[in-house]
Order: structure tokens, then C-alpha cells, then sequence
């Protein structure tokens, strides 16, 4: 649980509110939120999306994992607790920018069910998506893009997710694709056709 430090504080509302900002950019405010093992595909899957939104005129921007902890969380490891932290952060960003109408997705693997159920509850009910980008842990690990299960196999790296560290399944996300069924460009569509379903953007 995240403790509460600052005192003396007040929340202040502007005058142009969510659903301005909604309608000046013709789309929801929505957090796209990409979950799966290590090399599953999230991150190319989410930036693909992205590229067809833009094609479309949509604010968008894509929070990944690697790119996240250069920046904003390069204090923390890859401990449970530290996994906590990182998404917990991550849910606040992703909040703060569907808050101002654009539609944000993240890509990290967000193992544990906890963590992701409470960054859906910082949002209201419609406004999180989560996308379960799945693959069976043997193509994912053919996969390994980065090297990094060969690694954990041989033991340099610790708390790896799907070799010595659990990742727990989405029970029921919004989404699940498979990118070992699908290729890149039906996975985005299906992505896609889901945001249009739910009039996050318009059908073209």
C-alpha cells in the first residue's frame, strides 16, 4: 500500500474538463493497457496501433517498459515490490494522460493481477482496456528478442518473468490476442475494431 507523505494539499479542478477535451480531439480518453511475457509482442503491437491511430488523426503516445525505466522509475528493480511500484506509477501517468483526452497505452509485461486491477480502478468503468497479449511461454522464448530468457535460463538474470519469477493470466481483460495466431496487422486491426466497437474512436 502506498502511503500518503504529502500534507496540507488540494486537489484543483480547471475549468476545461475531460469532456472538452474529448470533444476537441474527436476521441476518448482511454488507457490501453498491454499486458504478456517478455516477447510477446505488446510493445510492437502497441506502436503499431498507435502508427494506425495517427493515420486516422488521433492523440495518442505509447508508455513502454524499457523506455519508462531510463526515465521515471530508473530507481527500481524487477523485486516484487519494486514491480508493484513501477506499475503503480505507471497507472498514474496512463490516468493523467487519458484524463486529458488522449488515448494511452501502455506496454509492460505487469505481471501480477493486483497491480493491473489497480490501475483499472484509478479510472472509470469504460475507460481501461486491458489487452492480453498472448503467447505460450515456448514462443516467447523462441522469440527472445533482447536475449533475455537465455540469459535467465543460465541464471543471470533473477526475477525473470515466466522462468523464476509467475506471471498471472488476466481473467477477463477486454482483449486477448494471440500473436502467435495473428500477424502484426491483424493484431492491430483487432485492436482496433474493438475501439471503434466501443466508440472510444469513430468507424471510418
Amino acid at each position: 500500500m502506498t502511503i500518503q507523505k504529502a500534507t496540507n494539499i488540494t486537489w484543483h479542478d480547471g475549468e476545461i474538463k475531460k469532456e472538452d477535451r474529448e470533444r476537441l480531439l474527436d476521441q476518448k480518453g482511454t488507457v490501453i493497457w498491454f499486458t504478456g511475457l517478455s516477447g510477446s509482442g505488446k510493445s510492437t503491437l502497441a506502436h503499431a496501433v498507435e502508427d494506425k491511430l495517427f493515420e486516422r488523426g488521433h492523440l495518442t503516445t505509447v508508455l513502454d517498459g524499457d523506455n519508462i525505466r531510463h526515465g521515471l522509475n530508473k530507481n527500481l528493480g524487477f523485486s516484487p515490490e519494486d514491480r508493484e511500484e513501477n506499475i503503480r506509477r505507471i497507472g498514474e501517468v496512463a490516468k493523467l494522460f487519458a484524463d486529458t483526452g488522449v488515448i494511452a497505452m501502455t506496454a509492460f509485461i505487469s505481471p501480477y493481477r493486483a497491480d493491473r486491477d489497480k490501475a483499472r480502478s484509478l479510472l472509470n468503468k469504460g475507460e481501461f482496456v486491458e489487452v492480453f497479449v498472448q503467447v505460450p511461454l515456448a514462443v516467447a522464448e523462441d522469440r527472445d528478442p533482447k536475449g533475455l530468457y537465455k540469459k535467465a535460463r543460465a541464471g543471470e538474470i533473477k526475477e525473470f518473468t515466466g522462468i523464476s519469477a509467475p506471471y498471472e493470466e488476466p481473467l477477463s481483460p477486454e482483449l486477448v490476442v494471440d500473436t502467435s495466431k495473428l500477424n502484426l496487422q491483424q493484431s492491430a486491426e483487432k485492436v482496433i475494431s474493438y475501439l471503434e466497437e466501443q466508440g472510444i474512436v469513430k468507424k471510418v
